[in-house]
């Protein structure tokens, strides 16, 4: 029989490494690594601040012109109010809308002035009336609709889920046309209706009933508590 010699197993090579070049990678694997989380943890907050806040859109009052040319030196203004989350989204939709309205392109003109429009008593309950156009997979349709909500920002928001939830319609393919308050006495759709009544009363049909003191509070009871009444 033949034997195999057997091989030796091969040693590590053992990499000395000077501790003073460790010791420099490091610190600057640690700086670069607080530097992008610090930066992307900022970019974070500031997204989720801005997309999650109490109220994603906000009103608008964009002014624009044509460019000033020989045929017309003074060009005509055109303001809108614009409902957009952000400014730079206010602005796009105003160029958008008056393309449509005045054949007027960026290209062509210039934004005179933004403002942001604050409701006088955003702590008071509304009605608003909704006018919009809208493009769906069949065509364009018009509606009215009726909210129930304390800035007139606030109620856009709510239409726009609204339409999303109801009719798929992406924030893009909904036009807002008019925002107005309504009066009591002016409002058309029912869920609304229901909602003015003076002594309207809402049932509590499940309350629980606790002890006013915590040191009176009791793991095991001998009777089962019964919410309704």
């Amino acid at each position: 029989m033949c034997t195999r010699d057997k091989q030796k197993p091969k040693e590590k090579q053992q990499h000395f490494r000077d501790p003073k070049i460790s010791d420099q990678r490091g610190r600057l694997d640690y700086q670069a690594s607080t530097m992008r989380s610090s930066f992307f943890g900022s970019i974070s907050a500031e997204y989720y601040a801005s997309r999650f806040s109490a109220h994603l859109l906000h009103e608008y009052q964009v002014v624009g012109r044509r460019l000033p040319s020989e045929q017309e030196p003074t060009p005509k203004l055109f303001r809108m109010r614009i409902f957009a989350p952000n400014q730079v989204v206010a602005k796009s939709r105003y160029w958008y809308f008056l393309s449509k309205l005045h054949k007027a392109k960026r290209a062509n003109g210039e934004i005179v002035s933004v403002n942001e429009i604050f409701e006088s008593s955003p702590l008071k309950v509304k009605n608003f009336g909704i006018w919009l156009r809208y493009d769906s997979r069949s065509g364009t349709h018009n509606m009215y609709k009726e909210y129930r909500e304390t800035t007139r920002a606030a109620a856009v928001e709510t239409c726009y889920q609204d339409m999303a939830a109801r009719h798929r319609a992406r924030f893009s393919s909904v036009q807002i046309i008019r925002v107005a308050s309504v009066k009591a006495a002016d409002v058309r759709r029912p869920y609304i209706q229901q909602l003015l009544q003076p002594r309207l009363k809402f049932p509590l049909p499940h309350r629980v009933q606790r002890p006013a003191k915590k040191a009176d509070r009791a793991l095991i009871i001998a009777k089962r508590p019964s919410t309704f009444y």
